[in-house]
C-alpha cells in the first residue's frame, strides 16, 4: 500500500481556453508539480460519469498519479472553467457551477488516507468551501494530524468573509498573492505595507508561516517572524494558469527537504516562473529546468 506525504484536496477540471482544453484546477496542478518532484501525494476529488472526467482520469494515470480517491459522481458532471487572459496577463476565470467536485462525500478510504502517522501535509483551497456537501468533506479532512497549507484561490461570488476565516484560522501555512494579501488584511485595519499587512493576518490568525507571490516582481515570505524574499525572473508569458500552483509545490517540496526559507522562495519562485513560460497548469518539463530559471542556483 502506498503512503502519501501530502493530500490535495480539492477541484480538478478542464480550463477552457478560447482555443483548447487543458487539465487543471489548483489541486490538480500541485499535485502534478510535487509528483514530477518525486512526492508521494494523494489527489482527493470528484468527476462525472462524462467523458471529460474519463479523459481526466486517464490524463492522471498517464501522469503517474494516483486516482484512488477521485470520486465519480452519477449526478453532476466535470467541472469546468472558462479562462482568458486580460492586457495585465492576468487570467480571468468563469467558473461552472455545481460540478462534481462540490459534491466530494466523507468515507472511510478518505478517513484512512488523512489520519495516516505518514502524512506530513493536506492542501487546500478556498473554493471547496463554496458548496456544503464539498464544505462538510473538508471539515472532517481539517482534523487530519497533517500540516494544513490553505492556498487562497479568491473567485468571485464563490468566498465569504466568514468562511475565508475559518479556512485561514485552520492553516498552518498561508500561500496567497498580493491582491489577496490587500483584501484580507483590509478587514482588520488600514496597513502602509505588505509587511504590516504579513504582521497583522500572522497575528490574528496565529499562523507561522506566510507566503505571498508578487507575479514578475517575484515573492515575499514570513517564517518564524522572520521575512524573506524574492525578486521575480524577466521571461515570456504564455499564460499564468497554475504558475501559483507550481509555486507552492515547489516551496512544499523544499520544505519537506529541509531546505532554507531562502532556497525554498528562489525554488518556488523559479518553478512558478518555468510554468509561466508555458501553456496551462500542467506543463510537459525537466526538472532540470527549474534550477536554469534563477541565477541563485
Amino acid at each position: 500500500m502506498i503512503k502519501h506525504n501530502i493530500v490535495s484536496l480539492g477541484e480538478i477540471l478542464w480550463d477552457v481556453l478560447p482555443d483548447k482544453e487543458l487539465p487543471g484546477g489548483a489541486p490538480l496542478n500541485v499535485a502534478y508539480h510535487l509528483q514530477k518532484l518525486s512526492q508521494r501525494v494523494a489527489v482527493v476529488s470528484s468527476v462525472g460519469l462524462d467523458s471529460h472526467g474519463q479523459r481526466l482520469l486517464q490524463l492522471m494515470q498517464r501522469q503517474q498519479l494516483i486516482t484512488d480517491y477521485i470520486q465519480q459522481d452519477p449526478v453532476y458532471a466535470t467541472g469546468k472553467v472558462y479562462a482568458r487572459m486580460d492586457e495585465h496577463n492576468d487570467m480571468q476565470y468563469d467558473i461552472v457551477h455545481p460540478v462534481a467536485w462540490d459534491h466530494i462525500t466523507w468515507n472511510a478510504s478518505l478517513e484512512n488516507l488523512l489520519h495516516d502517522d505518514d502524512l506530513q501535509y493536506m492542501v487546500y483551497g478556498t473554493l471547496l468551501a463554496r458548496n456544503v456537501v464539498s464544505r462538510n468533506a473538508l471539515s472532517k479532512a481539517l482534523q487530519s494530524r497533517a500540516r494544513k497549507v490553505l492556498d487562497i484561490n479568491l473567485r468571485a461570488p464563490y468566498y465569504s468573509r466568514e468562511v475565508l476565516e475559518w479556512l485561514i484560522l485552520s492553516c498552518d501555512l498561508l500561500k496567497l498573492n498580493i491582491a489577496e494579501l490587500e483584501l484580507i488584511s483590509s478587514w482588520y485595519g488600514n496597513y502602509a505595507t505588505n509587511e504590516e499587512r504579513i504582521i497583522a493576518l500572522a497575528n490574528h490568525f496565529s499562523v507561522t508561516t506566510i507566503i505571498v507571490t508578487l507575479g514578475g516582481a517575484g515573492c515575499m515570505g514570513y517564517i518564524q517572524e522572520q521575512f524573506y524574499y524574492q525578486a521575480g525572473q524577466s521571461i515570456k508569458v504564455a499564460d499564468t494558469i497554475g504558475s501559483g500552483d507550481a509555486f507552492l509545490a515547489g516551496f512544499l517540496s523544499c520544505q519537506i527537504n529541509q531546505c532554507t526559507p531562502e532556497y525554498s522562495l528562489a525554488y518556488a519562485n523559479a518553478l512558478g516562473a518555468l510554468v509561466a513560460s508555458k501553456s496551462g497548469g500542467c506543463p510537459e518539463y525537466d526538472i532540470a529546468e527549474i534550477t536554469t530559471m534563477a541565477p541563485v542556483f
